[in-house]
C-alpha cells in the first residue's frame, strides 16, 4: 500500500548521514529538487567524504560534518536518515520525541515513485537475483531501470521512469526498517533466503528476520505479489502471513510442495499459466553452484509475474554472465582460476560459494570484521573443501583460526596485513586446475572500507600477477 509523494517545498530536512556511495548524494539532489531547504550531517570529515561531497558541489546546502549537533536536529522539520544510521540512534528518537516524521531514501522514493516496484531482499543473492531480474524486464522492456543497494540512486532514476515499465530495486534490511515505518510495500516483493547476518546491528536473528520479512508486511491483498522459496523453513515460517498473491520457487516437485518455477532434469521451468514451459537449460547459466539456480528461479518467478514471457526468460538466463564481487571470475594464471566473491559477507554465503566449486583444488582466501555471527559453518565447509586456507587480518580472524585449528586446519602463515600479500602467498599455494577464492563470509572493515574496496584490492593484485606472468 503506497501513499503519495511527500511534501517537502518550504520544508527545512535534515539528511543524516551522506556516507560514501551514491544514496546519500541523490537524496540530498532530491530534497534541493522538491524545494526543500537542506543541511546534512555527518560523523565523518570532509576529507572521508570527498567523492561525495564533489557530487553536490555548488548546491545549496548547509553542513555539520565530524559530529552530529541537536541544534541539527531542532533546526529540521523532516529528518531523512542514511541506512547506515541505526532506528534506535538517539538523534532519531531526539527528533521522534519532538514529533517530527523521519524518513529514508526508499520511503521517499515509494511515495513519489510511478511505477510498478519489484523488490529483492534475502541474505545472498540480493544483487545477482535483482541483476538478472532487471535483464529479464530488459528483455520485455529495453528502457527498464534498476537501482537500490548495489549503489545506484533510486531516487535519482525518477525522471527516467514509466509509469507501465517496473522498476527492480535490491533492499537491504536497513532500507527496509523505514518502509516498514511508514506501511509501504513493493508491488512484487521477493524474498531469496534467510540466515543470521547483521547481528552487530540487531539484538538478535528474529529482529533481523523479521525486518526482512517487512518487505511483504504491508502488500495489498490481491494486488500485490510475494515471491518465495516454501521449501526453506525460514522462509516459509516469514511468509505465512504475506498478505500478497503467493509465487513460489524451488528445487522441485515434491508432496506438499508445488512451486511456480522449478528445476527438474537439468532444466528450469515454469508453471505459470497452462502446461509447464521450459525455461531453458540450467547448464546456459554462467554462474555455478546450486545457490545460483535458485536466484535465477527467483529472478524468473518475479517476471512471470509482471509479465515478462518465457521466451524472454529463457534469453536472459543464457545471456547473464554475473555480476562483480559474486563468484567474479578474474583470470585464469597457469591454470589456476581467480575468483571474486568478496561481497560474500555473511558465513551462508561463504559456505555456497566454496560449495560452487566443489570438486576443485580450492586455495580459500577468509578473514576479516566480526559481525557478531557464528563463524562455525564457514570452518566447517572451509574444512571440508578448501585445500589450502589464506586469512587476512581482522576482528573475526582470531576466532576463525581456534575453529579451523579444531577441524585439524592450519591456515597458511600469519594473517596477511594487505590483499597483496593474501594473494601472493595464494599463489604460492596453488596448483593448475585450483581454484583462488576469496569469500570471507565476514565485512571487511579495518584492512578496507567496504567489501567492494576490498573486491577491487583482489583483482588489482591478481591482475599485477597476471601481467608478471606473461
Amino acid at each position: 500500500m503506497n501513499a503519495a509523494p511527500l511534501a517537502l517545498r518550504g520544508k527545512r530536512v535534515l539528511l543524516i548521514g551522506l556516507g560514501a556511495r551514491k544514496g546519500g548524494v541523490g537524496v540530498a539532489r532530491y530534497l534541493i529538487g522538491q524545494g526543500a531547504e537542506v543541511r546534512v550531517t555527518d560523523l565523518r570529515s570532509a576529507e572521508q567524504l570527498a567523492a561525495s561531497l564533489a557530487d553536490l558541489d555548488g548546491l545549496p546546502i548547509g553542513w555539520t560534518l565530524g559530529e552530529h549537533r541537536e541544534e541539527d536536529i531542532d533546526w529540521a522539520d523532516i529528518v531523512v536518515r542514511n541506512p547506515a544510521v541505526p532506528a534506535s540512534s538517539p538523534w532519531l528518537a531526539r527528533a521522534r520525541d519532538q514529533g517530527k516524521p523521519v524518513e529514508m531514501e526508499m520511503t521517499l522514493f515509494f511515495r513519489a515513485c510511478p511505477a510498478p516496484i519489484i523488490g529483492v531482499t534475502g541474505t545472498k543473492g540480493k544483487t545477482t537475483t535483482t541483476t538478472l531480474l532487471h535483464a529479464m524486464l530488459r528483455e520485455h522492456w529495453p528502457e527498464a531501470v534498476l537501482a537500490g543497494n548495489m549503489g545506484v540512486s533510486a531516487l535519482a532514476q525518477l525522471p527516467d521512469l514509466r509509469a507501465e515499465v517496473p522498476i527492480t530495486l535490491e533492499l537491504s534490511s536497513f532500507q527496509l526498517e523505514g518502509l516498514d515505518e511508514h506501511h509501504l510495500a513493493p508491488h512484487v516483493a521477493v524474498l531469496t533466503n534467510i540466515a543470521p547476518d547483521h547481528l552487530d546491528r540487531y539484538d538478535s536473528f528474529d529482529e533481523y528476520a523479521a525486518t526482512k520479512a517487512t518487505i511483504f508486511r504491508w502488500q495489498t491483498p490481491r494486488v500485490d505479489f510475494a515471491v518465495y522459496d516454501p521449501g526453506d523453513p525460514l522462509v516459509k515460517m516469514l511468509t505465512n502471513a504475506a498478505p500478497g498473491q503467493w509465487v513460489l520457487f524451488g528445487s522441485g516437485y515434491r508432496p506438499g510442495l508445488h512451486p511456480d518455477v522449478w528445476v527438474e532434469d537439468g532444466e528450469f521451468w515454469a508453471a505459470w499459466t497452462n502446461e509447464p514451459v521450459s525455461l531453458g537449460p540450467v547448464d546456459a547459466l554462467q554462474v555455478p553452484g546450486e545457490h545460483a539456480q535458485r536466484n535465477a528461479l527467483a529472478a524468473a518467478a518475479a517476471a512471470l509475474a509482471v509479465g515478462v514471457s518465457e521466451a524472454e526468460i529463457r534469453r536472459a538466463i543464457a545471456g547473464f554472465t554475473g555480476v562483480a564481487h559474486r563468484l567474479e571470475p578474474v583470470a585464469t594464471i597457469d591454470g589456476v582460476a581467480w575468483v571474486n566473491d568478496s561481497a560474500a559477507t555473511a558465513p551462508s554465503a561463504a559456505v555456497a560459494a566454496l560449495r560452487a566449486y566443489a570438486g576443485r583444488g580450492i586455495v580459500a582466501i577468509s578473514g576479516g570484521y566480526d559481525k557478531l555471527l557464528a563463524m562455525d559453518d564457514v570452518a566447517d565447509e572451509l574444512a571440508r573443501s578448501a585445500r589450502a586456507v589464506v586469512l587476512l587480518d581482522g576482528t573475526v580472524t582470531p576466532q576463525l583460526t581456534k575453529l579451523l585449528a579444531a577441524r585439524g586446519v592450519e591456515p597458511v602463515g600469519e594473517p596477511a596485513m594487505s590483499m597483496d600479500e593474501a594473494v601472493e602467498r595464494a599463489a604460492s599455494l596453488a596448483r593448475p586446475g585450483d581454484v583462488v577464492l576469496l569469500s570471507p563470509g565476514c565485512a571487511s572493515f579495518g584492512l578496507f572500507r567496504d567489501e567492494f574496496h576490498r573486491g577491487d584490492a583482489f583483482r588489482e593484485a591478481v591482475e599485477r600477477l597476471a601481467e608478471d606472468a606473461s
